[in-house]
């Protein structure tokens, strides 16, 4: 969750007011801005990405959209919330595209960047087990996972999400499309950002969406947890790995290194495998 910095939103008539009755709070205005990753890559990301290449793809497209948000906010009930709680409260407004894919944005690039880890460690084997119930071997779903990417004809992100016991899927969404059921029945047909095609959990959301009546709420019947996602955006790989021309490089190749500094134990942790009970001895 990102966080939010908490200031005075101070006027004329707050000043007149403060002078002519007793003191009282102020209404306090929320400002989102970059967060703090758990490691430090200002070096960048060892394996993954340049300092250069990781400067843009954090830092400088973080406060891009942030500063959009912060300003399309500004005044509105809004700027109070949490950056996934302003993409689900804009996702069925039409008006308010501009503030989801902002919102949704910035959520989805911290997600991708607090899931990778300069030290990456072997897969836990609880977590390994779980996978491997749902894709056959973790190989299947690495292969998986980074042939999505490559094939995904557009920017987005490829989602590991768990929809159940031992029920783990992958998840496509395309641009600044969000993974959370609540944001899936967006009224924002024009803007495009839809659940994409592939995907083994795509076609409960398209039926979802399909059965969608005024006034009724996404479904409970898959609360689909994502526990970890690649992004596709160029901005985040193209510095470093270049468009792929003659089959070097490009956006295949920065998905196959990313598999590699995936934070495991972060992933593990999220997913909330409970453990198995022990016989009594």
């Amino acid at each position: 969750m990102l966080s939010r910095l908490r200031l005075p939103r101070i006027g004329a008539s707050i000043a007149a007011a403060a002078r002519a009755a007793p003191a009282r709070p102020l209404q306090q205005r929320s400002i989102h801005y970059v967060p703090q990753l758990s490691h430090d890559f200002k070096d960048g990301v060892p394996g993954l990405l340049s300092a250069d290449g990781y400067d843009m793809a954090w830092n400088q497209y973080m406060t891009l959209v942030l500063d959009k948000l912060n300003a399309l906010i500004a005044g509105t009930d809004l700027e109070q919330r949490d950056v996934k709680q302003i993409l689900l409260a804009s996702a069925q407004d039409p008006s308010q595209a501009p503030v989801f894919n902002n919102a949704s944005m910035a959520h989805n690039t911290h997600f991708f960047f607090k899931n990778i880890t300069p030290n990456p460690k072997p897969m836990p084997e609880s977590l390994a087990a779980e996978l491997s119930h749902s894709f056959s071997s973790i190989d299947t779903l690495r292969r998986e996972m980074i042939l999505t990417a490559s094939s995904m004809f557009g920017p987005g992100f490829v989602w590991l999400v768990k929809a159940g016991h031992q029920d783990y899927r992958i998840l496509t969404t395309y641009l600044a499309g969000s993974p959370y059921p609540g944001a899936h029945w967006r009224l924002q047909s024009t803007d495009m950002n839809t659940v994409g095609l592939g995907g083994s959990a795509n076609k409960y959301f398209q039926r979802s969406a399909a059965a969608q009546r005024p006034g009724t709420k996404p479904p409970g019947a898959l609360d689909a947890v994502p526990l970890l996602c690649l992004n596709t955006w160029e901005h985040t790989w193209i510095r470093d790995y270049g468009l792929g021309v003659g089959g070097r490089g490009g956006k295949k190749a920065f998905a196959e290194a990313w598999w590699e500094v995936v934070d495991w134990e972060a992933v593990n942790l999220a997913a909330d495998i409970p453990s198995r009970p022990q016989f009594m001895r």
